[in-house]
């Protein structure tokens, strides 16, 4: 396999799809939110990024995990190892290259790791303990918890909400009561993480900055507003659309009148810019953590990026064959 990994905004997804289409592979999506039907604009779901060529030579990419689950629901680490080991052998059966592509670290590194968790319930009598805390409040509370846990995985990717911050407290809670909560899975695809090639694209912080604001003005202007109005027309409950965080927070804000268009604006331009900055410190963590990424230069031209990973790719076949 092979993992593609990167920021926002640094272009994954188009260098996904154009090496598929040398190797013949198809790509399997590490994007906690991408999951979501009809959750498009918000999340760059731009389906464009999977087409390699144009006209009658335009290719599209297979891809996974993408579309799977309705909005409003709360898909979680768990459901998406489960959901990438049946995606996984599915690409294999095609005779193709899994090529695993997304920024949600967490995602990445559980199946990378080959680590086995286990499904924390919600605690009813908990939950009713903590409603009405502040997220200042909950978050101190979460910061204690991993602190006596001594963990540093759990499901609170951008936890910017309420909701978010006691379900990690949960999590943390069910992981004090069940050590072995997070670990090396013993069976399944656990030779999925030692047998990946995995590239990270590196792009300066600065155009990295400068492409998420420019992207944040286009999906505005493609009618990101009225993609979460439409959300909303259909039942889902204000605060389940603001539990996903940035995009959908913020416009959910400003659609029932609790910001102006440009505290919205500002707010996600800023609530953005420092997610990126998270991404990359948990690749750099991975990196710790033992994961080896071979960073390459996202302003380079796509032919210059897929030949350089298809001679890692090679070279990392050879090693593998030698040991």
């Amino acid at each position: 396999m092979i993992t593609i990994l990167g920021p926002t905004a640094s272009g994954k997804t188009p260098l996904a799809a154009a090496l598929a289409k040398r190797i013949g592979g198809e790509i399997i999506s590490a994007d906690s939110r991408q999951v979501y039907r009809r959750m498009d604009i918000g999340t760059g779901k731009d389906l464009a990024d999977y087409t390699v060529g144009e006209g009658e030579d335009a290719t599209l990419i297979p891809h996974h995990l993408i579309d799977i689950c309705e909005p409003g629901t709360k898909y979680n680490l768990f459901q998406y190892q489960q959901d990438f080991a049946r995606a996984y052998d599915i690409v294999l059966s095609h005779n193709a290259v899994p090529i695993l592509c997304g920024g949600t670290g967490l995602y990445i590194e559980a199946v990378l790791g080959g680590y086995q968790l286990s499904p924390v319930p919600q605690d009813p009598e908990l939950r009713a303990r903590l409603e009405g805390k502040s997220l200042p409040e909950l978050t101190q509370m979460l910061v204690a918890l991993k602190a006596k846990n001594g963990t540093h995985m759990h499901n609170t990717t951008d936890v910017d909400t309420a909701q978010r911050a006691i379900r990690a407290i949960e999590i943390e809670l069910g992981q004090r009561h069940s050590p072995t909560l997070l670990k090396p899975s013993p069976s399944g695809n656990t030779n999925v993480g030692a047998a990946s090639l995995i590239v990270g694209v590196a792009i300066d912080r600065e155009l990295r900055r400068e492409k998420i604001t420019r992207r944040l003005k286009a999906r505005l202007d493609e009618g990101m507003v009225d993609e979460v109005r439409s959300l909303l027309a259909e039942g889902i409950a204000p605060e389940d659309l603001t539990y996903y965080g940035l995009e959908y927070k913020y416009v959910t804000l400003y659609v029932t009148g609790q910001l102006s268009y440009d505290e919205m604006f500002r707010q996600l331009e800023i609530a953005i810019h420092q997610f990126a900055k998270r991404q990359m410190t948990w690749f750099r963590g991975m990196e710790r953590r033992g994961f080896r990424i071979h960073w390459i230069d996202a302003t380079l031209p796509m032919e210059q990026k897929v030949q350089e990973i298809l001679s890692l790719y090679n070279k990392h076949l050879d090693n593998n064959c030698n040991n």
